[in-house]
């Protein structure tokens, strides 16, 4: 097609200044040489090469004397024609060395800009188990190849891009190359394999298939993986070591925690129990008051040992949450059966609506939850105020809040109150607790695929609120 079009070309210009426009056999050799020049820059030498032959014969023929024959009367005609044929192809010679160098240069351009691509992808990554199995995808997304595989050396083990990859790239030839340590090219195949370099030191193999990438390419690849690879493993080693160091912390702070509200009940109990066992003539009314002083501590001592067993099996995502249908009434009415005695001297409003839907939930955890936010707000807020609990449907999410008219949180509070052990500073001394409460009920809802949250004024009260997916 296109050497018709070549022939083509030199037609039109032979036609036009035979047949309509007369001018000098120069003029007509600029012309010629004009568009052969344009076909070298934009389809290559060979057609070049042809329209110039082609355009010599035309030039002989029609426009050097005797016109009309394939002789040339004047010898420096001869010369001149010479001259056209070797100008005109030493110039398709370069330019089309200048299209193959432009050519090169975007597609170096090209590939540098995919190997930015890549390498962002691969920094995104901090897990190293999901960095492995990702890496073959991203090679096969980023650089259009057909399939991508990496084999670890420390592993015995190849992650590919697709299961239809495996037969084309074996695991032995991938392990082969590992171990020499060099570079294997096969073109028939389409076969690429590259050994992934951390130094000097060889940790894998990369294979490519449908190959068109250049060597130094695939070695840039081969050392973003390697990089990769080796900074994914040290994030995750920083990760454990730092979740171990936290643990530790949590685990002596729950301790100094836990010590410490273990003293006032265990006091009490002891000087009850103390008082008991003496000699003192005590009234009935007395020994009520003693015994009623022990059994209430111990209830207390019970709640601190359930509080501290419960962070840990939260934190350790060692609970087992057993999912039915319920209304968000049922959780609310036992939630208020756990904490009628501390809400003896707080009125309780109660806006659900019948309408609100079902949802997915452990009716004892999100109860757990309610009772502590139901507890806080008696604890916290003056007597005779208000406890006001609402349910309402938002973004395909139940949201459940209990608003109290306490002293409120500051902002700078309001995003540390969830965090274990921690305490307000105006309440930590007057009101007993552990900090452990906010913590559970936020391990909760989140185990529910839920958020809590609170939105407070200083001096107006808080509302605390969370949300529960709706099921389908």
């Amino acid at each position: 097609m296109r050497l018709a079009v070549v022939i083509a070309i030199d037609a039109l210009i032979v036609w036009v200044f035979y047949r309509g426009i007369r001018v000098n056999p120069t003029t007509v050799g600029f012309t010629f040489l004009l568009a052969i020049l344009v076909i070298a820059a934009n389809w290559g030498l060979h057609y070049a090469v042809v329209m110039a032959i082609v355009a010599t014969l035309a030039y002989n023929y029609f426009f050097l004397p005797p016109v009309l024959r394939f002789t040339i009367a004047d010898p420096q005609n001869w010369v001149a024609l010479a001259a056209f044929l070797i100008t005109a192809i030493l110039a398709s010679k370069l330019a089309e060395r200048a299209r193959l160098e432009a050519w090169e240069s975007n597609q170096r351009r090209q590939e540098v800009e995919r190997l930015y691509a890549f390498s962002q992808q691969l920094l995104v990554a901090e897990n190293v188990f999901a960095l492995l199995n990702s890496i073959p995808t991203y090679i096969v997304d980023s650089f259009g190849v057909a399939g991508a595989a990496v084999f670890l050396e420390n592993k015995q083990k190849t992650y590919f891009s697709d299961l239809s990859v495996q037969s084309a790239l074996p695991v032995e030839e991938l392990r082969t190359v590992c171990g020499r340590g060099e570079p294997m090219r096969d073109r028939k195949r389409g076969l690429c394999l590259m050994p992934l370099r951390m130094g000097v030191r060889s940790i894998g193999c990369l294979g490519v298939t449908g190959c068109h990438l250049s060597r130094e390419t695939l070695e840039a690849i081969g050392s973003l993986i390697a990089i990769a690879i080796e900074r994914a493993g040290t994030m995750e080693k920083l990760s454990k070591t730092e979740a171990a160091r936290e643990s530790d912390r949590l685990r002596s702070l729950l301790l100094d925690s836990v010590t410490h509200e273990f003293r006032t009940p265990l006091t009490a109990i002891k000087a009850s129990a103390e008082t008991l066992m003496s000699e003192a003539k005590l009234e009935k009314p007395e020994l009520k008051e003693l015994l009623t002083v022990i059994n209430e501590e111990s209830d207390r001592l019970n709640r601190l040992i359930g509080e501290a067993a419960e962070v840990a099996q939260l934190d350790a995502r060692q609970v087992e949450l057993r999912f039915e249908l319920h209304h968000i009434r049922e959780a609310v009415d036992l939630a208020l059966q756990q904490t009628k005695h501390a809400l003896e001297q707080h009125p309780v409003e109660v806006s659900i609506p019948d309408t609100l839907p079902k949802v997915r939930m452990d009716l004892e955890r999100i109860a757990e939850v309610l009772t502590q936010l139901i507890d806080n707000a008696a604890k916290y807020a003056p007597p005779n105020t208000p406890v006001h609990i609402a349910a309402d449907l938002h973004n395909g999410q139940l949201v459940t809040s209990v608003a109290d008219h306490g002293p409120g949180i500051d902002d700078l509070e309001q995003s540390m109150i969830f965090e274990k052990f921690y305490r307000g500073r105006d309440q930590r001394l007057s009101i007993q607790g552990t900090g452990m409460g906010l913590a559970i009920a936020k391990a909760i809802v989140e185990l529910h695929g839920g958020t809590i949250g609170v939105t407070s004024q200083v001096g107006r009260g808080s509302v605390f609120h969370f949300s529960i997916p709706v099921a389908s």
